[in-house]
């Protein structure tokens, strides 16, 4: 699970591990601070994977492209073929976007 520093409490922490969960969560600037200034006592900083905590902001901010497009966001359209053929065409426009010039589109390397 990866989450915010907002969700980096000592709590938040052990309920996820005890339900057999993996967090990806940057500890704050502030639990650092407090956990150094503790020494020993402090215990040791909890696991980051930098990478992950990478592709779960690039999974966010698609999402946030997408509430940009207000009848997607607010599910203005009543069929759901209707509301499938919107979010086809907001991928298809993202995705366009994301291709560089003068590049072929199907090598996303």
């Amino acid at each position: 699970m990866t989450g915010d520093k907002a969700y980096s409490s000592r709590a938040n922490r052990t309920a996820l591990r005890g339900k057999g969960i993996t967090t990806v969560i940057p500890e704050p600037n502030d639990q650092i601070a407090n956990r150094k200034r503790r020494g020993r006592r402090g215990g040791r900083p909890p696991t980051f994977d930098p990478v992950a905590y990478r592709r779960r902001n690039q999974v966010e901010r698609g999402f946030n492209r997408r509430k940009h497009w207000r009848g997607l966001a607010t599910r203005y359209d009543k069929l759901a073929a209707n509301f499938q053929a919107t979010l086809d065409l907001v991928e298809t426009l993202d995705w366009l976007r994301a291709v560089p010039d003068n590049q072929d589109p199907r090598d996303r390397t």
